[in-house]
């Protein structure tokens, strides 16, 4: 395995937002397009650096508990890739999680929060109720470790510390998936330890996922992913809609403008804003996956005017207007 190179990145416009035909704001960042067979069909900027892959990591978290016996229904197995809204469903899901296993919510680590969905949000603050540990959008991972740590006989309460056995085991699936080693450990928003890889080793190991083979923890993952698509993410989210839009696909969002999506046939498409905004990753993703050979028709929502530099709003570099 080749380490990354822990260097600032060098970045290169990805995007513009127009406002009456004038440039407004610029972002930033990189991204990869990997063929079936690993090798680079494009990449824009400096994919090979370090990077956080921050909630883009869940499909590889999940494939490591899985690989370490996690056994749930293929709704629940998607809700522990999520990184869900908070709608109903997915609250009731983490718990069904929790219960299943034997565990309560107060077994929970990750942060007390408000849903992530703001219609939702505003109903609860309507209603006077508080944040909570299950309404935070990490829940569905958090119920799914302690399942997977209640099933290896581990301890509960120490869960999210990196020497602790599942989070090793989770950098092992994660070093395995993405062929190079783990750059860098911190602490994600979750609580969670945070595996920096190279934004082609993300791609790498999401591709790998999408093409796992019948039986295997990988093709688990990505066949939950692809039928449970509201349960990754939530309604009127992007990651969800791309998902339903594109046949097979399996995809993934992350905090600080990161995405990743991936093929049965392991070609990918990987994105990393450098400025953190959300508003550009899906028209650069699915500029990747035009790439890749996926139908305009098909595409054609997630651009939003983003290959006409006449529009407002976020449009693309001149090298991702391909038609």
């Amino acid at each position: 395995m080749t380490m990354p190179e822990p260097r600032a990145p060098r970045h290169v416009p990805l995007a513009y937002v127009m406002r009456s035909g004038l440039v407004e704001s610029v972002h930033h960042g990189s991204m990869v397009v990997l063929a079936p067979d690993g090798s680079v069909r494009y990449e824009l900027g400096d994919p090979g650096s370090v990077m956080y892959p921050r909630s883009s990591m869940k499909p590889v978290q999940a494939t490591a508990m899985t690989r370490l016996g996690l056994d749930l229904p293929a709704d629940l197995l998607a809700l522990a890739a999520s990184s869900h809204s908070g709608e109903r469903y997915h609250l009731d899901g983490a718990r069904k999680i929790l219960v299943r296993h034997g565990l309560s919510e107060d077994d929970l680590r990750n942060p007390v929060s408000m849903p992530l969905d703001p219609e939702v949000r505003d109903e609860w603050i309507a209603a006077g109720r508080a944040g909570s540990r299950v309404a935070q959008n990490c829940s569905g991972k958090h119920a799914a470790m302690l399942a997977t740590v209640r099933g290896n006989g581990w301890s509960l309460s120490d869960y999210l510390e990196p020497d602790h056995p599942l989070q090793k085991e989770i950098a092992r699936t994660a070093e395995d998936l993405s062929g190079e080693p783990v750059a860098h450990v911190a602490v994600d928003g979750c609580g969670a330890p945070l595996f920096a890889l190279s934004l082609t080793g993300l791609a790498r190991a999401v591709a790998r996922i999408a093409a796992g083979a019948e039986g295997s923890a990988e093709h688990a993952v990505a066949e939950a992913i692809r039928a449970h698509p509201n349960m990754l993410g939530g309604s009127n989210r992007p990651v969800t809609e791309l998902i339903r839009a594109v046949p097979e696909l399996i995809a993934k969002d992350g905090y600080e403008g990161v995405m990743v999506a991936a093929m049965p046939d392991r070609s990918v498409v990987a994105v990393k804003i450098a400025d953190g905004s959300g508003r550009a990753r899906t028209p650069v993703t699915a500029a990747g996956l035009a790439m890749l050979g996926v139908p305009d028709a098909r595409l054609a929502p997630f651009f939003e005017g983003a290959r006409d530099d006449q529009a407002d709003g976020v449009v693309l570099v001149p090298e991702l207007r391909q038609e």
